[in-house]
């Protein structure tokens, strides 16, 4: 069970991810368009990344909450010699799926904050989506640390500065 979750949670956070980026529609080669509809389309298009984001996030915070109090309740048999040695490769194994899948929320939201900066339509957005990868960063300090209740509780609050994010864009 343990190991299907797992699975779930890495699927979880690659899919997205490829999903959207198949899911971009191409533009029709209109022989012009006005400033205001290219800066009102790329503000949609940044905004369903952003909304993008915040699904993959919530998703792996739930999944995390049941991965994480498993975690601890193995590593507290393992402390009391409780553990087959399967088990306790197997929760090795659990706790390094789960640091890989938040360093790729953390290089996400990394490329997220990179193209806000570098498109100039997305630019009065990104001084409030600054600081999403840096709470990234620091889930995945936590969860190397064995902190995943910490680490869900950090990604938590980039959730919340995404939503901010959004409500200034609509």
């Amino acid at each position: 069970m343990k190991r299907l979750t797992l699975v779930l949670l890495a699927a979880l956070i690659a899919v997205p991810v490829t999903a959207s980026a198949q899911t971009r529609k191409r533009s029709s080669t209109k022989p012009s368009t006005s400033t205001a509809d290219r800066a009102a389309v790329v503000r949609n298009s940044g905004a369903m990344r952003v909304g993008d984001q915040i699904k993959v996030l919530s998703r792996f915070i739930y999944l995390l909450g049941g991965v994480a109090k498993g975690l601890e309740k193995t590593d507290e048999d393992i402390r009391k010699n409780q553990a087959s040695p399967a088990i306790v490769q197997q929760t090795e194994q659990s706790k390094t799926s789960v640091r890989n899948s938040i360093r790729n929320v953390r290089e996400g939201l990394d490329k997220l904050e990179i193209d806000f900066r570098a498109t100039p339509e997305l630019q009065p957005y990104y001084i409030k989506l600054a600081g999403s990868a840096s709470g990234a960063a620091a889930a995945e300090q936590q969860a190397a640390n064995n902190q995943f209740d910490a680490a869900g509780r950090s990604l938590l609050g980039v959730i919340s500065r995404l939503t901010d994010v959004l409500l200034i864009m609509r």
